[in-house]
């Protein structure tokens, strides 16, 4: 499956409206990225959070939630956990420390 979703330069999506778990799964794998799911249920949470708050959440703040450590994210993720969540969970990107 190809993605038909209008994209950012970086790869997000445009329209967090266009997001479905198919759509993550094809996002990841664009990055060389084989979804699993314990990623996707990491999505799911981040975008509950979203949409409970407003805003992603910081890196610390969300794996103390998820009761992992940061560390844990990188081991999952090898670089920028919150950055690869947001944009496979059609998220905004990150800001800040992530």
């Amino acid at each position: 499956m190809t993605i038909n979703v209008p994209l950012d330069n970086e790869g997000f999506l445009l329209n967090r409206d266009d997001w479905n778990e198919q759509v993550a799964v094809e996002l990841a794998r664009t990055d060389d990225f084989e979804m699993t799911e314990q990623v996707m249920s990491l999505i799911r949470d981040a975008r509950t959070m979203y949409d409970e708050d407003g805003v992603v959440p910081p890196i610390r703040i969300f794996a103390k939630k998820q009761k992992v450590s940061t560390k844990d994210l990188y081991d999952i993720f090898k670089k920028s956990p919150m950055k690869l969540i947001c944009k496979w969970g059609g998220l905004p990107k990150p800001t800040g420390c992530v």
